[in-house]
């Protein structure tokens, strides 16, 4: 029986910022105003838990590993105030992917103490471009609704990454919503074009803007130009590293529920070094995590840290908490997560003024900070 609680400070409400209690056990049970003689500055942050859709590993294990390495990478994460999250696949073989979902299916049946919910599986590869592999190995295949399906029956598919220009792909996009499934374009050589006709079909968001996909050019505008003029969502790695902050600002003014995720690696909480993302090796170094040859290949990244990232860039907090928890939420159609009131999950991180962790609640459950 989880343990009922009540937190006092500056709360983060559904409706805005409210000085007062929240009262919860595994599901928000009061939110009520109290007058307080302190100063706001001397009050406890309390936000909504963070949610990470797209996250490959941390404290030096890989989802693709399988068997309890997701569990790992659940209770890094949690740590930093991140409550639910999708476990993300690498372009690989068929049987190697299988092995990662076997892994993620005991997850997202059983959440163990201490660890953020898995909601599901982030599907990133094999159905990209051999164009724009960015740290993907070479291993892409065009993908068919009969694939999709075994997959998605070994663990649920949440959200699914494609280039829309290849073979028939604009066309499965109906048939993989039918699933439930959330059509991502990335990885894409595809032109403004494509992108508009794979939203048209049904594609509901992008996979790390900007972030290995044609760009933005006046003359030859592709998939990033079509999210800029036409998307709802959009995913971004705000590690300042991916993305240079203008590019952040500009996808800010133009996208209305851009949302922030992690891009996370094995290397994430972890020293310099030599880690696994997927097949290939990855090195991090002064905080950035690449490829032998240089690229950037996923991130260190956590969703603490691209919270005070986006703050630095001139976020009000309550925007940057919508970007890391409630537009994820909505994104993924669950409205008990990623806000703060009566009945909804208590998906609880607290903050000091300098946007440290000091408490973090999984479903009510407390999880020790980082």
């Amino acid at each position: 029986m989880t343990q009922a609680r009540t937190l006092h400070g500056r709360i983060l409400t559904a409706t805005g910022w409210m000085r007062g209690e929240i009262e919860f056990d595994q599901r928000v049970r009061s939110l009520r105003a109290t007058p307080d003689g302190h100063p706001d500055g001397d009050l406890p942050l309390i936000l909504p838990g963070f949610i990470d859709l797209h996250v490959h590993g941390a404290a030096g294990v890989d989802i693709m590993q399988g068997g309890d390495a997701i569990r790992t990478v659940a209770r890094t994460h949690a740590r930093h105030g991140t409550t639910a999250l999708l476990g993300t696949t690498m372009t690989a073989h068929e049987d190697d992917i299988v092995q990662a979902l076997r892994g993620l299916a005991g997850a997202i049946g059983t959440r163990d103490p201490g660890t953020a919910r898995v909601l599901g599986v982030h599907l990133e590869g094999p159905f990209i471009s051999i164009e724009r592999l960015g740290a993907q190995p070479p291993l892409v295949v065009e993908a068919t609704i009969e694939q999709v399906e075994r997959l998605h029956a070994i663990a649920p598919i949440r959200v699914l990454t494609l280039a829309p220009e290849i073979g028939n792909h604009r066309a499965l996009i109906p048939r993989l919503n039918s699933l439930g499934i959330r059509v991502q374009l990335g990885h894409s050589a595809g032109t403004y074009d494509d992108g508009v006709a794979a939203l048209e079909a049904g594609a509901a968001g992008f996979t790390h803007l900007f972030n290995g996909m044609t760009g933005v050019d006046h003359y030859h505008p592709g998939i990033a130009t079509a999210a800029l003029a036409h998307a709802q969502y959009a995913e971004l790695i705000p590690d300042l590293e991916h993305v240079h902050p203008g590019a952040i600002r500009t996808a800010l003014r133009a996208i209305p529920r851009l949302y922030c995720v992690t891009d996370a690696t094995a290397a994430t909480g972890m020293p310099d070094g030599e880690y696994a993302l997927g097949s290939q090796r990855v090195f991090k170094c002064l905080g950035c995590v690449r490829l032998a040859a240089g690229s950037l290949a996923g991130s260190a990244l956590t969703m603490d840290q691209a919270l005070r990232n986006l703050v630095s860039l001139g976020l009000e907090l309550a925007d940057a908490s919508n970007r890391l928890s409630r537009y994820p939420a909505d994104y993924l159609g669950l409205h008990d997560r990623g806000r703060l009131q009566v009945d909804s999950w208590a998906d609880v991180v607290v903050l000091d003024a300098q946007l440290r962790v000091r408490q973090v609640f999984v479903e009510g459950d407390e999880v020790e900070p980082a």
